[in-house]
């Protein structure tokens, strides 16, 4: 076969496969949708746990197992710490609440007072509560620098806003307007489950017995506790003692709005050394002072920095003295 000849069979056979290929995949067409085997539908995570119950959960290991309670509180179950009065005719029962991000043996005020207050008579129960999911979606608050105004270039349209930041604008406050509504709903759920859990304490420390139950709350949990007997007006709780008080960011109405309405014996007791403390505790007592029925009383403490032992044995022997009067010398 002459060479010209032999170099141009390759290029025509190329030429003759080429379309038979393209022909045979056009001829075997993309698999339909309905012939496509069903997806998998993703695996439904499960919700992670509240920090507060982890935080339990690693307490669990620690304390002693016939001083945990595992309390029912609507579909909760949570973590309380019991311990009985040392005595064969204890006074009664002290609930106390912590704070936002404090546990049922918290190092401040929490754990020496449900430690020492059954050698005063007194039997406490430390309770968890649940965390606040509306803080997690709380409104934004953003400063905004105002924007430059504009050249005059004596156009008629130059005092005319931009429609695009118009749009921009309005669809924020519709957002942040969400948000709000949001977070209102999500307090309301919010003061239910902390509410349910103190109900639960209640009527565990009735079973027990108690003679009289006093609530405590430190930090934002004094808060939460005067609201609820602000809100419950419960019979069954006879004295409230407020220790280091706090109103939580979003919470409404503020803490010295609720302790006026308080109808039972209130102590407040706060750190005079701290200006803030003092000057919110100034507006409670300037507030119970405006009711002539009210039975609201303070105690100023000094806080004492880099001596924390001193200054939780001040604390046990000021609630100790105003619970029992007649022991605040031993």
């Amino acid at each position: 076969m002459p060479p010209v000849y032999r170099l141009a069979l390759p290029a025509l056979c190329l030429s003759l496969i080429l379309p038979c290929a393209f022909s045979v995949e056009a001829a075997d067409p993309a698999p339909d949708a309905a012939q496509k085997p069903a997806e998998e539908k993703p695996v439904e995570r499960q919700p992670l746990p509240e920090r507060s119950q982890e935080e339990a959960t690693a307490l669990e290991r620690k304390i002693p197992a016939q001083e945990q309670q595992q309390l029912q509180a609507g579909g909760d179950t949570f973590l309380a710490l019991w311990k009985p009065a040392n005595t064969a005719e204890p006074k009664g029962a002290v609930i106390i609440i912590p704070g936002a991000g404090e546990t049922v043996d918290w190092p401040q005020a929490i754990g020496p007072l449900r430690r020492n207050l059954p050698n005063a008579a007194w039997s406490s129960l430390s309770i968890t509560l649940p965390d606040l999911q509306s803080d997690a979606i709380a409104p934004r608050i953003v400063e905004v620098a105002p924007a430059p105004k504009a050249a005059d270039t004596g156009s008629k349209d130059s005092t005319t806003a931009p429609p695009i930041e118009q749009a921009a604008g309005g669809e924020a406050d519709v957002a942040d307007k969400a948000i709000a509504e949001t977070t209102e709903e999500q307090a309301k759920a919010d003061a239910e489950r902390i509410f349910a859990r103190i109900d639960a304490a209640i009527a565990f420390a009735e079973q027990q017995s108690a003679r009289s139950i006093v609530v405590l709350g430190h930090g934002t949990g004094a808060y939460w506790a005067a609201r609820y007997l602000s809100e419950k007006q419960t019979s069954q709780v006879e004295r409230f003692v407020m220790v280091a008080a706090q109103t939580p960011v979003q919470a409404k109405p503020e803490l010295d709005e609720l302790t006026p309405t308080l109808k039972l014996p209130t102590a407040d007791i706060y750190y005079k050394d701290k200006p803030l403390d003092r000057d919110a505790a100034l507006a409670r007592l300037q507030a119970s002072k405006r009711l002539k029925s009210s039975a609201f009383s303070q105690v100023s403490l000094k806080a004492l920095p880099g001596n924390a032992k001193a200054e939780q044995e001040q604390l046990v022997r000021r609630v100790r003295g105003w619970l029992s009067p007649q022991t605040a010398a031993d």
